[in-house]
């Protein structure tokens, strides 16, 4: 009967002691992550920075003893090679070991890989891609969102419209024609709607995504002559649809509201006029009212310059968030793990509950479908002696939880729900430039 007893309590602990095993991991020589960034194309002003700011955060991470120990070692996959080239990239490098990836930029390519991390169960960050469906059409394990998504964005740049400029009554779009430039276009419209049901829309405009002449939309546009211009374009496309909007005059007839500008106000100059509204796609901003005299922050801008010629955008500070988030996720599961080297599945498990920061204020995940609350920074451009390109002033920054739709709810019907207390918050605080 001892005997037995013995056998049994043995054969318990060998139990535990084989499923512990099945997810504890022998801690690794080095961490493989993989990251796909736009490194060649019209997105490449977008994206290079953010390889630039992996950079720089992999050496501080790694130069002050890495993740427990282990240091991290990044492969770069160049998005602008096309969906097909990516997914063979990313196949390639998970079958060759790399467990973590940090993908995508794109929009159309995080709905891409997202489905493909699952399968290959490879922990797979959202680390810039904005399309609020990838995480909302289908439940993920090893899949999460360090940012916030298009409806946080959109709702936001709707709320700083309406509280800047109330009183218009018509507005055209024009948007990249791919995922993100249409479920943008129908989140922002849905939400003002909401709000202003007799704005007319006077034209939406799809030009390709990559197109380097946009004078037919201009033209249209210029004839049109709408209260309010909105688009949410980025990178090299939205950069060329500025400059060419005011050589012809445009920003003089219309009020532009651009949510993902901010990422273009160096390059762009003098070629942006004041009085445009922009977006920083969460709380980005090299002169962040809350954080721009924080030590670690002013640091990072200065080391960031010193190397790239430039003031880090969105992009850089989207990879500081993702990688701080990945660092996070890792020591949290190490702790559940009782110190020991966790398996990709209990990251991403730790990832779905922890706060990490970047350089703005903190980020919260805490979601049974991995999607991070941020904050969004907007702002009316201003041009001030200290910098040869447009500033931001007048800028409010809203809080990412009221923002975002909840776990089982699809966007386009909690806009519907949406109560008028959102265009009104004691911390809705204007910040004056300085």
């Amino acid at each position: 009967m001892i005997k037995n007893k013995v056998l049994s309590v043995l054969g318990t602990a060998a139990l535990l002691m084989s499923m512990t095993n099945a997810f504890a991991q022998d801690k690794p020589a080095e961490l493989k992550v993989g990251i796909s960034t736009y490194l060649s194309g019209s997105a490449s002003v977008f994206g290079i920075p953010a390889k630039e700011a992996a950079d720089m955060i992999i050496e501080n991470i790694n130069s002050s003893g890495g993740i427990d120990g282990v240091k991290i070692v990044p492969t770069y996959i160049d998005e602008g090679g096309g969906s097909e080239k990516l997914l063979s990239e990313y196949r390639r490098l998970a079958e060759g070991g790399t467990r973590v990836m940090l993908s995508a930029i794109s929009s159309g390519h995080c709905n891409i890989v997202a489905p493909v991390a699952e399968d290959l169960k490879v922990l797979n960050i959202l680390w810039d891609c904005g399309t609020e469906k990838v995480l909302e059409e289908r439940e993920y394990k090893y899949v999460v969102r360090t940012q916030a998504n298009a409806t946080s964005e959109m709702v936001a740049a709707v709320l700083y419209l309406l509280q800047q400029k109330p009183d218009f009554k018509t507005i055209a779009v024009i948007n990249q024609d791919y995922a993100w430039g249409r479920d943008s276009r129908d989140i922002f419209l849905n939400t003002l709607k909401r709000f202003k049901p007799d704005v007319k829309v006077v034209a939406e405009m799809f030009p390709k995504f990559g197109a380097p002449d946009f004078s037919t939309e201009i033209s249209r546009l210029s004839a049109l002559k709408p209260d309010v211009i909105l688009s949410t374009s980025w990178g090299g496309d939205l950069d060329n649809f500025v400059r060419q909007a005011s050589q012809r005059n445009l920003f003089n007839n219309s009020t532009f509201i651009l949510p993902l500008a901010e990422s273009s106000l160096e390059r762009l100059g003098a070629s942006l006029p004041e009085g445009v509204m922009i977006g920083a796609r969460g709380d980005h901003y090299f002169l962040h009212p809350e954080t721009k005299d924080d030590e670690a922050h002013a640091a990072f801008v200065d080391k960031f310059r010193k190397k790239t010629g430039s003031y880090p955008i969105y992009s850089v500070y989207h990879m500081v968030q993702a990688l701080q988030g990945l660092k996070a996720g890792y020591e949290k599961a190490i702790e559940n793990n009782s110190g020991a080297w966790p398996s990709p599945e209990q990251v991403a498990e730790a990832m779905h509950d922890i706060s990490f920061k970047g350089f703005g204020r903190e980020l919260t995940i805490n979601r049974a479908d991995g999607q991070a609350y941020e904050a969004q920074l907007f702002g009316t451009t201003k041009k001030v002696d200290e910098y040869p390109f447009m500033i931001l002033d007048d800028m409010i920054i809203y809080p990412g939880e009221p923002l975002t739709a909840p776990v089982g709810v699809k966007t386009q019907a909690w806009l519907k729900t949406l109560d008028d207390s959102i265009l009104v918050g004691d911390e809705y605080k204007t910040y004056s430039h300085e």
